[in-house]
């Protein structure tokens, strides 16, 4: 069965929406209808993402936003409204990891960058989305985890620390925000199919088919499949579902 949604005349925010998960989050909302902002880093990349859309009729902007840089979030959300009127729907989901690493050895260079993009980049897209909706009185946001946010990590302690945090930040301002008509949860993928993923094993980071077999369904997840997750956190379907910790990782934490 495919599901569908309606978005049109909504907006949507994406960070890290060039690549992977984030641009098949990206397309899955143009083509409900929604107008999308493609935040990232790598504003090329951003930018052909919104061509191939703007192309086929769709509603995307570009805007080059490095999120650990507050003012830089706040600019891309207030350029967001500027452009599309609003701002209905976030997916938090601009991350990076680094390569592991024994925690008596970790930098503090290495460790503020992690937590630079992951935590803080978090922390700061959902202050200034919040500005917007609060004002609104609606909005749903999506902050991405990982199967890291619910378990540890041999070698990987400021990454899973960060991921851990998202969590405890998702549930936080769903609690503060239950009345205010704005609900903000999280995914938390396994391991997925995406360049960064790619990117490690070329490195030989991860044994690809020992990752495989550490999964309970046989397979690497595919980014779509976390936009699918996405989209429905952001839908009407999901009108009551607000401090959750959805994992989408094809069962590796009921293990």
């Amino acid at each position: 069965m495919t599901v569908t949604y309606d978005f049109t005349g909504k907006t949507a925010f994406v960070t890290g929406g060039s690549a992977g998960m984030g641009a098949a989050t990206v397309r899955a909302f143009a083509e409900a209808g929604a107008a999308v902002a493609i935040i990232d880093l790598d504003g090329d990349a951003a930018q052909k993402l919104a061509n191939e859309l703007t192309g086929k009729g769709l509603k995307a902007l570009a805007v080059t936003c490095d999120v650990s840089d507050e003012d830089q979030v706040a600019a891309a959300v207030r350029a967001t409204v500027e452009a599309f009127g609003g701002l209905d729907m976030a997916f938090n989901n601009a991350g990076v990891m680094l390569p592991p690493v024994d925690s008596a050895d970790e930098t503090s260079e290495a460790f503020d960058k992690i937590v630079g993009v992951n935590l803080r980049g978090v922390w700061a897209s959902m202050k200034h989305e919040l500005k917007q909706m609060r004002e609104q009185g609606s909005g749903a946001i999506v902050n991405c985890s990982s199967l890291g946010g619910l378990v540890g990590g041999d070698g990987r302690a400021g990454y899973h620390a960060t991921k851990h945090g998202v969590l405890g930040a998702t549930k936080s301002v769903a609690l503060q925000y239950g009345q205010r008509g704005v609900r903000v949860n999280a995914v938390c993928p396994g391991t997925i199919a995406t360049p960064m993923v790619e990117r490690m094993t070329a490195g030989g980071e991860l044994d690809p088919k020992g990752a495989v077999a550490a999964i309970p369904m046989g397979r690497l997840g595919r980014p779509e499949e976390i936009a699918a997750a996405v989209l429905w956190l952001c839908s009407d379907a999901a009108s009551y579902v607000t401090g959750v910790a959805l994992p989408v990782d094809g069962a590796y934490t009921a293990q």
